[in-house]
C-alpha cells in the first residue's frame, strides 16, 4: 500500500491518539499504531485493550488499500524533528516492511501483522443506550470534574467520572471522599435515565481532543463499553463496573453560614500563606467574621507561621473553619465564576463551594471535607 500525507497534519492526529498506547503493555503489538488505508481515508488506531482510540484524515494520492502496524515510537520520532513536507509511504504487506520517502531522505523500519492487532469491541445492541451531546458542553463537564477523581485501588468506582442522564438533565459527579464535585447540564437530557462510570485515562483523553472538535458527540454505551463518536475521532473504552456512592446523601443542606468572597483574591491568599502550613498536614485555617476572613497556616517544626486578612460578606456565627489547602486550591482553580460562596453549617461538617456567576443552563456545586483544628 502507498499513500502520501502532509507531515504536521499526520503527527497531529498520532499524538492525539498515541495517549492511549500505555508504556507497560504485555503484546508488543500495542506499542504500535494500527493503520488501515481505504480509497483515499487512512484510519489510525492505538489501545491498551481498556482503551482504543481511532482517528481519520484524509490522504493526497493511494495506490492500494490494506492494513499494517506501525511502530509508534519511531514514527513519532521521525515526525516531531520533520518540518511541515509530503511524505510518501510504502508499505509492503508480505515483507512488513515501511519505507517513508520525505524531501531530503528516506526512513526504513519494519511493522508488525494487522491480524495481530486486537479487535475493537462492539455495543450489544440489545442492551445500547444512545445520546448526542455538544462537544462543548461535554469538554466543560470533564474539565470541571476530572481533577476530582479519586486513585483508589480499594473503590475503583471512585477512580472516573459518573455520568447521569435523565429527561431533566445531564450530570457529572466525581469525588475522593475529600472533595466532591457535581456539574449539571439542564439544557442536555435524554428519553430515558441511565448512567455509567467513564474512568479517568479515557476522561482525559477527551479532555484532550475534544477542544478542536465542534458540533455533536455521539455517546453510545452498554453495560460494558462506552462509544465515543466525534467527528475526526472515535474512543471505545471500558466502564468502570460497580455502583457508584450515593453522592446526595452526603452533600449538607442546612447551612446558615455564608460567605461571599473574590475567587482570584482568595486564590492568591491561599497560595502565599499555605507555604507556610505543616507539609504533613497542610492545613490552611480559615477565621470568618462579619466582613473578614482571617486566613493563617503555621508549621510548628520549623517555627514558622502566616496570615493574611480579606474583605468578604459573611452572614452567620462568627467560626473558624480549616481545610487542606492543596484539596481548596484544586476547587478554587476549577470554579470560573470571580465571585464565590461558601456555605458551612459547622467547623466539622463538609462546606459546599458554589459559583456566584454561571448560565441558567449549569447547576454546580463542589464540596470540601474540613479538617480538624487542634486547638
Amino acid at each position: 500500500m502507498k499513500f502520501v500525507v502532509s507531515s504536521s497534519e499526520l503527527l497531529t492526529h498520532l499524538q492525539a491518539i498515541s495517549r492511549a498506547i500505555s508504556s507497560k503493555s504485555q503484546l508488543p503489538v500495542l506499542d504500535c499504531f494500527l493503520f488501515d488505508l481505504k480509497g483515499y481515508e487512512l484510519s489510525m488506531t492505538a489501545s491498551d485493550l481498556e482503551v482504543t482510540m481511532t482517528t481519520r484524515m484524509a490522504t493526497e494520492s493511494t495506490e492500494g488499500d490494506g492494513r499494517l502496524a506501525f511502530p509508534s515510537k519511531i514514527l513519532l520520532e521521525i515526525l516531531k524533528k520533520l518540518p511541515e513536507q509530503p511524505l510518501r509511504f510504502e508499505a509492503n504487506l508480505d515483507t512488513l516492511t515501511v519505507d517513508i520517502f520525505s524531501e531530503r531522505g528516506k526512513y526504513n523500519f519494519v511493522g508488525q501483522p494487522a491480524e495481530d492487532y486486537p479487535s475493537i469491541p462492539e455495543v450489544e445492541e440489545d442492551k445500547a443506550s444512545k445520546i448526542r451531546v455538544p462537544a462543548s458542553l461535554l469538554l466543560t463537564g470533564i474539565n470541571k470534574t476530572l481533577f476530582a477523581t479519586a486513585d483508589d485501588e480499594l473503590r475503583p468506582v471512585m477512580n472516573g467520572i459518573l455520568f447521569e442522564f435523565s429527561p431533566e438533565n445531564l450530570t457529572f459527579v466525581s469525588s475522593d471522599s475529600h472533595k466532591l464535585v457535581r456539574y449539571r447540564r439542564l439544557d442536555a437530557n435524554c428519553a430515558f435515565e441511565a448512567s455509567f462510570i467513564l474512568p479517568k485515562k479515557p476522561a482525559s483523553l477527551l479532555k484532550n481532543v475534544l477542544p478542536r472538535e465542534t458540533g455533536d458527540v455521539e455517546i453510545e454505551f452498554d453495560n460494558k463499553n462506552a462509544f465515543f463518536n466525534l467527528p475526526n475521532y472515535m474512543l471505545v473504552c471500558r466502564l468502570v463496573e460497580g455502583n457508584y456512592p450515593s453522592y446526595n446523601a452526603v452533600i449538607p443542606h442546612d447551612n446558615p453560614n455564608k460567605v461571599v468572597i473574590d475567587r482570584i483574591d482568595l486564590s492568591n491568599t491561599l497560595g502565599r500563606v499555605s507555604i507556610f502550613s505543616s507539609q504533613s498536614s497542610n492545613l490552611v485555617k480559615l477565621h470568618l467574621t462579619s466582613n473578614e476572613v482571617v486566613i493563617s497556616a503555621q508549621d510548628i517544626d520549623f517555627s514558622i507561621s502566616a496570615f493574611e486578612k480579606l474583605n468578604c460578606q459573611y452572614e452567620g456565627q462568627e467560626m473558624e473553619i480549616g481545610f487542606k489547602s492543596v484539596f481548596l486550591a484544586d476547587i478554587l482553580d476549577n470554579i470560573s465564576s470571580d465571585d464565590i460562596v461558601i456555605e458551612m453549617s459547622d467547623p466539622s461538617r463538609a462546606a459546599l463551594i458554589l459559583p456566584i456567576e454561571k448560565s441558567e443552563n449549569e447547576d454546580e456545586l463542589m464540596l470540601l471535607m474540613p479538617m480538624m483544628i487542634n486547638v
